[in-house]
């Protein structure tokens, strides 16, 4: 089974909805999708999600389920030199780094400032709501794998967020989210491919074959917006610091 996770375009979140490049990073990545043998699609309830989504949907004549566990990872911090609770990808490596809890997958959410923010609860409710729907297609969790008495070659479609893509990458791989958040980045319609693996009968891993790809921006001569990244040196004008 192949699992694409694929961030929004370019987003208005004035608006919860797309700027004039993400519509047209949007096009692009319909154009990629809509060469794909798909057997479902899935879909944030958020709106740059879902117009992100529409397009490819209206090219190919399909329609998306719609999953309230998909939409971007919800808890904000409180982080210490800030008053307005950024997410948790947001926080300054020199702070979060400082305490091994964060690199480790089941200790990442004990930290004081992650319990306040009800990190764990919300981690484990979107983890049961991808457990759910891959029992729903043969894949059954036991442990840090899966079990399926017939595996299968379908793909899924999954239009979401940056964040709750690291989530669910986790969950599958067995890694902190806090480690992918900071040190993975996703541009905007990029696509990030999972695939199981049963080298054994019935016993089965998901393994991450790409993460962030815009080869559909690429044959396309348009640039990936900066949207997620930080600034690369500090002096950069126009790039974001925090």
């Amino acid at each position: 089974m192949k699992l694409l996770f694929i961030r929004h375009g370019d987003p208005d979140y004035s608006i919860d909805s797309l700027t004039e490049k993400g519509w047209k990073e949007a096009e692009y990545l319909a154009e990629r999708i809509a060469k794909l043998d798909v057997r479902d699609f899935y879909v944030s309830p958020r709106g740059r999600a879902r117009d992100t989504a529409s397009l490819t949907l209206k090219k190919m004549n399909r329609t998306a389920t719609q999953l309230e566990w998909l939409r971007e990872f919800a808890p904000r911090i409180d982080r210490p030199d800030r008053k307005d609770s950024p997410v948790c990808w947001d926080w300054l490596p020199q702070d979060w780094t400082a305490d091994e809890r964060f690199y480790h997958p089941d200790q990442w959410y004990e930290p004081p400032i992650m319990k306040a923010a009800g990190m764990k609860e919300e981690y484990e409710w979107v983890a049961e709501g991808l457990d759910t729907l891959l029992a729903q297609y043969g894949y059954v969790r036991d442990g840090h794998l899966y079990r399926t008495e017939q595996g299968n070659n379908d793909t899924l479609v999954f239009f979401c967020h940056f964040g709750v893509t690291c989530v669910l990458l986790g969950h599958l791989i067995g890694a902190s989210p806090m480690v992918l958040w900071h040190g993975l980045c996703a541009a905007p319609t990029s696509v990030t491919s999972v695939v199981t693996e049963e080298r054994r009968k019935g016993i089965v891993s998901f393994r991450a074959s790409t993460f962030g790809d815009v080869s559909h921006l690429y044959v396309k001569d348009e640039p990936p917006a900066f949207s997620a990244r930080f600034s690369e040196c500090y002096e950069n004008e126009g790039e974001r610091l925090d």
